[in-house]
């Protein structure tokens, strides 16, 4: 048996055993209305597939135990029918919210590229093209570290508060998913949305990205009293738009350096200006604000700290999976194929004392020892494992499992 077959069987009994127990699998509203796909082990990705029961869909997962599920957030009139005459009948709105998406400096300590062409490697995101052989393919390993989830779960914060204060959701029609690997899934439920087509949920990605707002409609104007020129702007207690602006302006201003000031395009000279005056500022939005205590600093600057405030509120979202009405979204419950974590539905009361790390846990049981080629330090559950290169330990199953899932790892004999 090959080396890779061996870790591949392994993690699929253990996926099995997961899936035989009972209840472990949520079961998405309008259940007969969805397609669902599964990536299998062995036999690449099977899509298509409909269920008349629950009970049939965790027999399937008992006897084939794909790697991952995944359901469409489109109900259909024929779920197995090609994609052109499923008959369409809405969608659920859908956000994905993925580390990947978010620039954190963590990312150059714990992810690594190589260039199957050449052999040549480094951390960090792939330089696009290989700088040994020019060749623009890469083989990457991904972790997720506790501060790419942080990372994550602040864009979600961001996002929920958007859904239930600017659009009127009600926190009844929205659940939020721990994706299993790097990140959160939110879904939106019911009439409002369920109509809705690519072009109008393109409108709501751009309202929560903070695409194309001009400053001006938000409260951000110059004006003129006599011979005077006055700059307006948003405050803190605003609705809407208006006032995250305002409080993205606020918290970069709170902590900007000159050269955080100078990265956004103001010139030297503003930038010190209000590295100087950031204590006036900062009293100013007790009354109307800072934009017009200071001198030197106009309409311009401004509108390009304004610029920085807006990216700083906006929510990071995959933007395709929100606007894709045919899109398929893990299954909740069932385990991802890159870390062997669940999909965890969270409660959306607790979302920012969740702990993805400890609560996505699948295998609490048992130890495995397993050769680690090489892998970061990693937390699972409330233990620290790693770093480890070219090293056999004998870890906690899950810890085991993460790192077989990721490719990092082989199961020394014995285990298998």
């Amino acid at each position: 048996m090959k080396r890779e077959d061996a870790e591949k069987d392994f993690i699929r009994e253990k996926f099995r055993e997961y899936y035989a127990k009972e209840d472990v699998v949520l079961i998405p509203t309008d259940f007969e209305r969805r397609e669902f796909g599964f990536l299998l082990f062995d036999e690449g990705m099977l899509r298509h597939k409909g269920f008349k029961s629950p009970s049939e869909l965790h027999k399937f997962l008992r006897d084939f135990t794909p790697s991952n599920v995944y359901y469409s957030c489109a109900y259909y009139e024929n779920p197995e029918a090609r994609m052109d005459e499923k008959g369409w009948l809405g969608a659920d709105l859908i956000f994905d919210i993925d580390a990947d998406h978010i620039p954190t400096p963590c990312k150059k300590n714990h992810d690594t590229w190589i260039c199957p062409n050449c052999g040549f490697a480094g951390r960090g995101e792939n330089p696009g093209k290989c700088p040994n052989c020019g060749s623009e393919k890469f083989e990457t390993r991904i972790w997720a570290c506790e501060l790419c989830l942080e990372a994550a779960k602040a864009e979600t914060l961001k996002l929920l508060d958007m859904l239930l204060e600017d659009f009127g959701f009600s926190e009844k029609e929205i659940a939020v998913f721990f994706s299993g690997h790097r990140g959160y899934h939110v879904h939106v439920e019911g009439s409002a949305v369920r109509g809705l087509d690519s072009v109008a949920r393109k409108e709501i990605v751009d309202y929560v990205s903070g695409l194309g707002l001009d400053p001006s409609f938000h409260g951000l104007r110059q004006t003129r009293y006599g011979a005077a020129r006055l700059i307006q702007g948003p405050n803190l207690d605003d609705e809407g738009w208006r006032g995250r602006i305002a409080k993205g302006v606020y918290d970069f201003v709170l902590t900007a350096s000159e050269e955080d000031f100078l990265r956004v395009g103001l010139p030297r000279k503003t930038a010190k200006t209000l590295v100087e005056n950031r204590g006036k500022i900062l009293e100013s939005w007790k009354d109307n604000g800072p934009w017009s205590i200071v001198k030197g600093v106009g309409l311009e600057s401004w509108k390009k700290i304004v610029a920085r405030g807006i990216y700083s509120q906006s929510a990071k979202i995959d933007t395709v999976v929100t606007t894709d009405i045919h899109r398929l979204i893990r299954l909740g419950g069932t385990l991802h194929g890159k870390t062997g974590m669940r999909k965890v539905l969270v409660d959306s009361l607790r979302v920012e004392e969740f702990d993805p790390l400890k609560e996505g846990i699948a295998f609490k049981k048992g130890f495995v020892k397993v050769f680690v080629a090489e892998s970061p330090k990693l937390r699972v559950g409330d233990e620290y494992f790693g770093p480890f290169k070219s090293q056999t330990v004998e870890l906690p199953t899950a810890a085991a499992m993460l790192l077989l899932c990721k490719g990092a790892a082989k199961v020394v004999k014995g285990h298998v």
